[in-house]
This record gives structure tokens, sequence and C-alpha cells, in this order.
């Protein structure tokens, strides 16, 4: 046999293997059709890795765990409902119990009612949660004179028991695709946090997060490290990317702003993530916000682009600064690489908030171009000890900042000219997604 036969027969041995493993995997159903499961969780005990399971219409009483690759397919989220009252959670991808889970797909459901998440997943890569409504979870939550708790809550979700995790909750995800889900009605929306390992290079896009009323549309806070893991630093939350959601009404009964980055630990880190493109209107705190409360914690290179920001609240929370505000960047040490370009900001007292709040070694900076500050009261609000670099930006008249109708800045250190004399960017109200 010559050199070019051996090579054919370990191709065709390799295409026939893959073959093989195509053909075994199979589709699932459950519903009342004969030969279909009756649950949800029966038909994932009996999948295989790569197998598909289409759901029939119907409400299904269960705490969905999945632990293997696979396929989890509702027939319409108008119509194909998990409901978790009185369980832990609608669906729980566990990675954490199922080293490497990856290439999980959940789409097509309705989840309500969860006592925590309406879904959590934890260690996992090359998921996709789309097309689902969450609504209605965090029913745990106990609102006592001393604040909300949520007794039960498993000890890994450190952090989590003002808001029971809220109704989306990811914890060490990477390489996932999070999109056009309905997160509603829960205490919070989007929770993006790093107790049990690193989240990082994930996609957040085309969701509709609202009406989340006590805590943020979408968090992305450095939390302390589970239990098991003993004393060491946060694991980190980076290179992640939220574009074009709609995020309106968070927040309003508590404290939430439309999208937060949060750290208070040394060795932390939330940074090098985009938040791009977004509609984020009506949140009880700032649009977008940073809380850095100590040193040690890397939460630079974050990047706020084109997003419309409009009608958001002041940052009463552990941040205090002047507003209603669209941007406020809070922190006890300098950060370094924060970008705010081409944004539209209407209806806030204050569009950009940069407050280092302590002088400590370098300056630090902040760049804002190319953006549209249209609040005719403050454009720029410089309160802290760092330096905003707001060259190239419309403040809402062609006289440029401090001018007769425009914007203002105030503070030192804000270098403001040159201005645009009409907007950076299309300054109408982009249509609300449904």
């Amino acid at each position: 046999m010559t050199r070019i036969d051996v090579r054919r027969m370990v191709v065709m041995l390799w295409c026939g293997v893959a073959l093989s493993s195509s053909a075994a995997a199979a589709t699932l159903c459950v519903g009342s059709k004969a030969g279909c499961y009756s649950t949800i969780g029966a038909a994932v005990a009996a999948a295989n890795a790569g197998d598909t399971i289409n759901v029939a219409q119907g409400i299904y009483p269960e705490d969905v765990v999945i632990g293997k690759s696979l396929s989890l397919i509702g027939k319409n989220p108008a119509n194909t409902i998990i409901d978790a009252s009185g369980l832990a959670n609608g669906i729980y991808i566990d990675g954490l119990d199922n080293p490497g889970l990856s290439h999980v797909t959940v789409s097509g459901f309705m989840v309500r009612n969860a006592n925590f998440e309406g879904v959590l997943i934890t260690n996992a890569s090359f998921v996709t949660l789309d097309n689902n409504r969450i609504s209605g979870n965090d029913q745990g939550l106990v609102l006592t004179d001393m604040g909300p708790t949520c007794p039960g809550l498993p000890p890994f979700e450190t952090a989590e028991g003002l808001d029971c995790g809220e109704g989306v909750h990811v914890i060490a995800l990477d390489h996932s695709t999070l999109s056009n889900n309905l997160v509603e009605n829960n205490a919070g929306g989007y929770l993006v946090s790093d107790e049990t390992g690193p989240t990082h290079d994930n996609l957040i896009t085309g969701n509709v997060v609202r009406n989340n009323v006590l805590d943020c549309g979408i968090t992305i806070p450095t939390h302390p490290p589970a239990p098991q893991f003993g004393p060491r630093a946060p694991f980190g939350i980076y290179s992640n990317t939220v574009s074009n959601n709609v995020v309106s009404g968070n927040g309003v009964n508590g404290a939430g702003a439309g999208v937060g980055l949060f750290g208070f630990l040394p060795g932390g880190r939330v940074s090098d993530n985009v938040v791009t493109g977004n509609i984020i209107t009506g949140n009880g705190l700032p649009g977008i916000a940073i809380h850095a409360h100590s040193p040690g914690l890397n939460i630079g290179n974050n990047s706020f682009i084109g997003n419309y920001i409009a009608g958001n609240g002041q940052d009463t929370a552990d941040a205090a600064t002047p507003g209603p505000t669209g941007i406020n960047v809070y922190s006890l040490f300098p950060i370094y690489g924060t970008v705010a370009e081409q944004n539209v900001i209407k209806s806030e007292a204050v569009d950009i908030v940069f407050n280092i709040a302590v002088p400590a070694g370098p300056t630090a900076s902040m760049e804002a171009h190319n953006n549209n500050l249209n609040g005719q009261g403050i454009g720029v609000d410089n309160i802290g000890f760092g330096v905003v670099n707001a060259t190239n930006n419309w403040w809402g008249c062609a006289n440029g900042p401090n001018g007769n109708g425009c914007s203002s800045v105030e503070g030192v250190g804000v270098q403001d000219t040159p201005f645009f004399s009409s907007p950076a960017v299309p300054n109408g109200s982009p249509k609300a997604q449904q």
C-alpha cells in the first residue's frame, strides 16, 4: 500500500466516524403526542450529547437542569411555558457540576415564577439563549425593613442576596450569545458575574430588558469568588459586547442603572467591555454607570459607543453624583481608557459625569468625542481629580460649550474645543423595539 493510499484510508475512516457521529444525533420530543416524553427533564435525561429536544406548547412545572451538549427548542415563547413556581430556577445550564459543558442551545420558551433566576448558566462555553421570554422570576425575594434578602440562594452565588440573581444570571460563561430575549418584570434583568470563573467574549444582543424594577437592566459586576475557591482575587469579566438592546424602566423602585459595570474588591476586573448601539431610557439610575470602589481593581478600557440615552435617573446609590445623568463614571482610584463616542444623550440634567473621588497616582482620564450632548444643562461635569478630553462634540447648539442655549462644562480638566456646530451623529429618537 502506498503512502497516498494510506492517507486516503485515513481520510475515509475519519469521514466515516464523522458521518456516524452525525447520524447518531437524535431528535426527541416532549408533549402529549405518542412517543414523546411527558416532561422536559425526562427528555433531557434520556438525550445524548448533540441531540435536539423539541417541546410542544403547554405548561411545564419544572426546574430543567442541563448538563450535556444539546438543543432545547420550545414551540413558541407565547405558549411553551416553563412555570417554576416554588422551584429554584426555570432552566439551569450547569457546567459547574459538569466540567467542560459547551454547545447548549435554548430557544422558544417562556420561563416564569422561579424563586431565583429564570435562567441560570454556570461554567459553560458556546451557549446560545435566543428568543425566550424571562418574566416574573426572583419570587423568593423577601422585602424587609433592613432591605431585600433571598433565603436559600446557593452559596456559590455570592453578593446576590439582594435580588435573587435577577432574571438571567450567567457566571463563568464564555464565547456565548444571549440574543432576542424579552427579560421583564424580574427583580433585575441580566446579571453577568464571575463567582466561579472568568466571564468573557460573550455577546448580549437584540434583547428587550424592561421593567425589572429593583435592579439594573444589565448588570456587570465582579463578585467575591465562591467559597469552594478559598481566598483569592475575583476571576474577572472582560471582552464582552452589549449591543442593540432596548433597556428601559429598570431599577425605578430600587437602585438600578440601564447598564452597570461595578467592582468593589482588590484584584477584580471589569474591563475591555463594549456597550454599543443600545436604546437606554427611563431607568432609575444613570443610563450607563461605572462604580469602582477599590484600588487594585481593573475597570479600564470600557467603551460606550453609539447608544441612545434619555430620561434616566440620578446616581443616588453608592456613587452619588449630580443628575439625572446619562453616563456616570465614578471611582475611588485612577482609571484609564474609558471611551464615550457617538452617543446621543437627551433629557438628562447632566449628560456625562466623570468623578475620580480621590487624588492618587497618575491622573485618571476619559475620552468623550463625537457625542450629541443635547441636555442644554450640563454636557460634561468633571467633579473629581481626573481629566476629560471632550473635543469634537455637539453641545446642543452651534455656539459650543457654555454658549447661549448650549450645554455647559463644569469642573476643571475638561478639554472641550474644538467642537461641532451641528450634530455629530443623527439626533432623532430611534424606534423602540417591542
